[in-house]
């Protein structure tokens, strides 16, 4: 099996990384991304690219391929509207549409986030940004495609986050996201899990189209 991921130098890009070049079904993992990872293994390939309205120029580099592991996302706070439409919704379908047209037998999967709003029409903004984009994805003829929602999320294999508020609580309160855990064990997930998920997803298929942390939970085992 071959996989697209974006958003691998973020926490759960990278864990979604990590679990696909470590599984013995998939043989090549693409990323794209505006800077190199840095990073070296005999599946991974990269993609440097830095219009994320237009991959026509790499088109070419994106066909036949089995699935896309849609990671790339950012936090809203302070942002406005457009723009974080413009980081959330617009570069993500830019991205799908190119895809499907290239591999239309393609599974997508796509991390959005517990609280999205699928009416698109509740009052926080992030919530109906998301929204609009899972049902978007959701409407192209991808031949499987599956919403994320993460609840909280605990980093492994050493990965850290690059939003510095994020990764501040998960120094110093980690103890609170285990003791979570601990009282509503389905409401927590890790990033192996959630890259587990996404990889037996796309291998035996889901009855449901929006993955909650349970689901995570089931499909990582």
């Amino acid at each position: 099996m071959k996989v697209i991921i974006t958003g691998a130098t973020g926490m759960i890009g990278k864990g979604v990384l990590l679990e696909c070049l470590d599984h013995p079904s998939i043989n090549e993992v693409l990323i794209i991304g505006r800077t190199s990872l840095g990073m070296t293994h005999p599946k991974l390939k990269e993609l440097v690219h830095k219009n994320f309205l237009d991959y026509s120029s790499i088109k070419d580099h994106l066909s036949g391929f089995d699935a896309c592991y849609l990671c790339m996302g950012v936090s809203a706070a302070g942002m406005s509207e457009d723009k974080y439409s413009e980081l959330t919704y617009s570069y993500t379908l830019a991205l799908a549409k190119t895809l499907i047209e290239q591999n239309p037998q393609m599974t997508c999967t796509y991390v959005s986030g517990q609280g999205t709003d699928s009416s698109e029409k509740g009052r926080s903004m992030w919530a109906r940004v998301k929204g609009k984009t899972e049902n978007d994805l959701l409407n192209l003829s991808f031949k499987q495609a599956y919403m994320f929602r993460p609840g909280g999320i605990i980093p492994l294999r050493g990965i850290k986050s690059k939003t510095k508020s994020y990764q501040f609580m998960y120094d110093y309160f980690m103890w609170l996201v285990k003791l979570i855990k601990f009282i509503a064990p389905n409401s927590i997930v890790n990033t192996t899990q959630l890259g587990l998920a996404m990889i037996n997803v796309t291998l035996k298929g889901y009855d449901k189209k929006v993955i909650n942390p349970k689901d995570i939970l089931d499909l990582s085992g």
